[in-house]
């Protein structure tokens, strides 16, 4: 356990800050004005090692841990928390081909996916699947050397930009022991997207549903066994949960910043804000919570780094604390800025716009209450 960076891990932070400063935080609003998709710039952020943070080194992944994934993606969010989160999405479903593929299927895809010439979507959530995600009802018919997949998928970040969907479909009985991980290119006949939705936040990257109408897959492409694909997709949301934490504190933190900079030189009643003391108390909670939320995101990272059995239960603790501490302090921080902050010239009212659906993705922050109460009273017994 550690409370404090070495030069690697302080080197690895400030890379994926200076590349958030100078290439994504000059043109975060333009980019959720416009709905604008930065596929170009995401791409140079793979050439310093970004597309692939803890892919094995020898499919072109960095081989980085757990706790340096969450610098660079807090660093990234501190620029725009939309780029990072799916630069994180992208992470996570190239992590469970490395992770669960064959030798064959990780040299045929991850080289690519870690210069994110090949971007990734994860396909879990349906129309009537979304906490409850066990009861999913897409369907993968056998035929021979394919499967046939009916079914749709919903809110798919990056579907119909991305090159590979990494989807839980269903190939057996009903519950998690029927579901399998594979791997489809978008462009299969038979695979279709929705239009991309109108959302709150999250506007710099597409969301729309996918529809599987008789298309026909490859069994080359599943991922391990038939059956085990639910846990692929539960141990790839433990990292997925870190990740969005790691966001949702960049994004505040950015959010603090501004308002930092904004109490100095706003005035009211012959003061600067920073001089009343009841403003300076607030921040100072903004900043501490923040700070709380981040060394326990630490400690989770560090577990699931040397897989520790409760990794997933403080996984789940450090998504629903970071999460609710991130939306909560840029909530505060528009506050402080007054009718100011409810201007999108100022950045902070995105970065609420975009926080607050991480209190819901990778798991609603109810589940991760549910995660961590079953691991409290499964130990109590």
């Amino acid at each position: 356990m550690q409370f404090a960076l070495n030069e690697d891990q302080i080197a690895v932070r400030d890379m994926a800050r200076d590349f958030a400063a100078e290439k994504i935080a000059p043109f975060a609003l333009k980019w959720d004005e416009e709905k604008h998709f930065p596929v170009d710039v995401m791409r140079e952020a793979a050439s310093l090692g970004i597309g692939g943070i803890y892919i094995k080194d020898d499919v072109g992944g960095s081989a980085l841990t757990r706790f340096d994934a969450a610098l660079i993606f807090e660093a990234l969010a501190q620029g725009c928390p939309t780029v990072s989160s799916f630069i994180s999405i992208h992470n996570m479903a190239s992590w469970m081909i490395d992770a669960y593929g064959s030798n064959e299927q990780r040299h045929k895809w991850l080289p690519k996916l870690c210069t994110m010439e090949l971007l990734a979507s994860y396909c879990l959530t349906e129309p009537g699947a979304g906490s409850d995600a066990a009861a999913l009802r897409t369907r993968a018919v056998r035929e021979g050397d394919h499967y046939v997949l009916n079914g749709q998928k919903q809110f798919i970040s990056g579907a119909g930009s991305t090159d590979l969907l990494v989807a839980m479909v269903r190939t057996g009985d009903a519950g998690p022991g029927g579901i399998s991980t594979i791997v489809i290119d978008g462009k299969t006949p038979g695979v279709s997207f929705g239009a991309n939705e109108r959302k709150m936040g999250w506007n710099a990257q597409p969301t729309r549903a996918v529809i599987f109408e008789n298309a026909r897959v490859p069994v080359a492409n599943r991922l391990g066994d038939e059956g085990i694909g639910f846990k692929i997709a539960m141990a790839g949301l433990d990292g997925g949960r870190l990740n969005i934490a790691a966001c949702s504190l960049g994004g505040a933190q950015s959010a603090l910043d501004k308002t930092l900079s904004y109490m100095k030189e706003r005035k009211a009643f012959n003061k600067r804000l920073d001089e009343f003391q009841a403003l300076q108390f607030r921040v100072a909670d903004m900043a501490t919570e923040l700070e709380a939320a981040r060394t326990f995101l630490w400690r989770a990272a560090v577990a699931l780094d040397n897989k520790d059995s409760d990794a997933s239960m403080l996984c789940a603790m450090a998504k629903r604390f970071g999460t609710d501490v991130g939306f909560d302090v840029a909530n505060q921080a528009l506050q402080l800025h007054g009718g100011y902050g409810y201007l999108a010239e100022y950045g902070i009212e995105k970065i609420v716009r975009d926080l607050r659906v991480h209190q819901i993705l990778e798991g609603t922050n109810e589940i991760m209450r549910l995660i961590v109460s079953r691991k409290l009273i499964e130990g109590a017994r």
